[in-house]
């Protein structure tokens, strides 16, 4: 008997020699065709940039769960619908609001966003701040686990926390005694703004302010203040913890002359903070604001597909990306309005639908196979973290998830960049599959940016389920035409012009063989652990695996 396509070609990547890289069977089962036509159509005119909460959203939802039902899928939602609704709340700052410090004396008026950049996560329609006292926190990381408290029992009541970028370990020097502590050049979870935020919410602060530095952030000032004022965040439960009233950044500038004017130099406090011996410093400043917001409650969705398991259909492995991006902004200088995220993550999602229709076109699997697109991850990674909080599948028995965001538009690859290397041995297969298709792995060179904390499959990866993230952004691809030269200018040209921008349109002459490559390598991990009994483990040096060693006896083989 003839095995199907898919089947086929994944026989041939297990068993055979290793292809060239621009060899079509380094790319099967995967059509590229198929994903430029349906790019084409996400990032069109017509779906006004995919805003959640707008009309664009009502579009997209019904053009993805319309495509998962042409597949043959089911619905994978709550009552067996193709959606899970997913409350939030939209704020926008007006940004006429004003905010300023005041030290010895003297008030030193902030320009919103030029030295201040703010927004709100509170269900509230004015954001006022009066005479807070500001502390500065150092980088604001508890890791007890590290042996390291930046907070040493300060009271933040009330207060305005002030934090650096990034680590401790950020910027420290060989030999430093925090040299390595956390994880050097690679972002850990600490220094992501969301943790900062948090962390000063949870301790009672009213508000919360990074100096921002481009080399610690990973993007510039341009990425911070996209957003406008405008901000998303899950609807809160009765009694969940609330968000500080304001967060954001300050220019670095800005914060040197704040220290200065407390007699403080700002490099040196800094290296001061990179010590466990460090504690927070009252500036003898005070901080006020007075923003108008406006509030508006927004239904949004997650669009949910599965393909039921033959044999063991309670272990789940998990495809996604997400369909929102930045809807509609300020002109741009040829009048463009709607920013279309083509890459980001138009070509994502063309992946997983890719990836649905090649398992749909082979042999039923023994697992069940759950496709995801998720709302609002550019909001904060908020559908995902909906779902990961109401979990519609036991996170004990997902086997994986495999996140698909921002592929390379440039061609035939002979690498696939590791976006947080060390974490679990979802690697080691991608190593093992990516020289099936004449491939090497290519672990992140911006490690500092924390990009494993920024996409959707996070907020699966805190609550212990192995998680791969493919994205193209943490380094320049070693394209087969221009090799990583021609890779590099194209991720530093896109990040730096196109990145939540209107030109994240799609093309007329993309070569998407390199992003089919990697939907391939996807596909290829999902359906060795499909028609398996494997549970891919987290390594002993990540910090989730303490979370998925606590339900261990869920996948017990019985």
């Amino acid at each position: 008997m003839k095995a199907p396509a898919a089947l086929a070609s994944l026989l041939f990547l297990a068993a055979a020699a290793p292809v060239r890289p621009d060899d079509p069977r380094s790319l099967a089962p995967i059509d590229p065709v198929r994903m430029s036509t349906i790019t084409k159509t996400l990032a069109s005119d017509a779906f006004e940039g995919r805003g959640p909460g707008t009309p664009g959203e009502t579009k997209t939802i019904q053009y993805l769960a319309e495509q998962f039902r042409l597949l043959g899928l089911e619905p994978g939602g709550p009552d067996g619908s193709w959606t899970q609704t997913v409350p939030l709340i939209r704020t926008q700052l007006d940004k006429a609001g004003t905010a300023a410090f005041a030290t010895g004396g003297q008030s030193i008026p902030l320009r919103f966003p030029k030295d201040i950049y703010l927004s709100s996560v509170r269900e509230t329609d004015r954001a006022r701040i009066a005479d807070a006292p500001v502390v500065f926190v150092g980088y604001g990381v508890n890791a007890p686990e590290r042996g390291w408290d930046d907070f040493k029992g300060v009271d933040l009541k009330g207060k305005i926390a002030l934090f650096l970028v990034n680590d401790p370990d950020f910027e420290a020097a060989p030999g430093d005694p925090v040299a390595g502590k956390f994880a050097g050049q690679a972002m850990t979870y600490y220094g992501r703004w969301t943790y900062k935020f948090e962390e000063a919410a949870r301790r009672g602060a009213v508000g919360a302010l990074i100096v921002h530095e481009s080399a610690g952030a990973g993007y510039g000032w341009a990425t911070v203040q996209a957003p406008g004022g405008e901000n998303y965040n899950i609807v809160l439960g009765e009694g969940a913890q609330q968000p500080v009233l304001l967060q954001g950044w300050i220019q670095r500038p800005v914060a040197e002359d704040l220290f200065r004017r407390a007699g403080i130099d700002f490099e040196a406090v800094k290296r001061q903070a990179r010590t466990a011996a460090f504690r927070p410093i009252d500036l003898h400043t005070s901080f006020s604001a007075d923003f108008g917001v406006q509030t508006k409650r927004v239904e949004s969705h997650n669009v949910i597909a599965k393909l039921t398991g033959a044999k063991r259909p309670n272990e789940t492995i998990m495809f996604s990306g997400h369909w929102d991006a930045y809807g509609i902004g300020a002109p741009d200088a040829q009048g463009r309005t709607i920013r279309p995220g083509a890459a980001d993550d138009g070509l994502g999602l063309a992946g997983v639908l890719e990836i649905a229709r090649a398992f749909k076109a082979g042999p039923r699997p023994d697992r069940t196979l759950v496709f995801a697109a998720w709302t609002a991850e550019e909001r904060g990674l908020l559908g995902s973290e909906y779902f990961a909080a109401t979990p519609l599948y036991s996170p004990e028995k997902m086997v994986a998830n495999l996140t698909l965001d921002t592929l390379e538009p440039l061609g035939p690859a002979k690498d696939v960049i590791l976006i947080g290397r060390g974490q679990s041995e979802l690697e080691d297969m991608m190593t093992r599959l990516a020289a099936a298709q004449g491939r090497y792995v290519t672990p992140d060179s911006h490690p500092e940016r924390g990009l494993f904390y920024r996409a959707d499959h996070f907020p699966m990866a805190k609550r212990g389920v192995p998680v791969l993230l493919l994205m193209a952004l943490g380094a320049g691809p070693d394209l087969v035409k221009g090799g990583r030269a021609a890779g590099d200018a194209w991720v530093s040209d896109y990040t730096a012009h196109c990145y939540h921008q209107t030109c994240d349109q799609w093309r007329a002459d993309w070569d998407l063989r390199g992003a089919a490559q990697d939907v391939a390598l996807a596909y290829a991990i999902g359906r060795e652990l499909a028609f398996s009994r494997k549970w891919p483990a987290w390594k002993g040096s990540s910090e989730f695996r303490p979370v998925r060693e606590k339900s261990a006896a869920a996948r017990a083989v019985r």
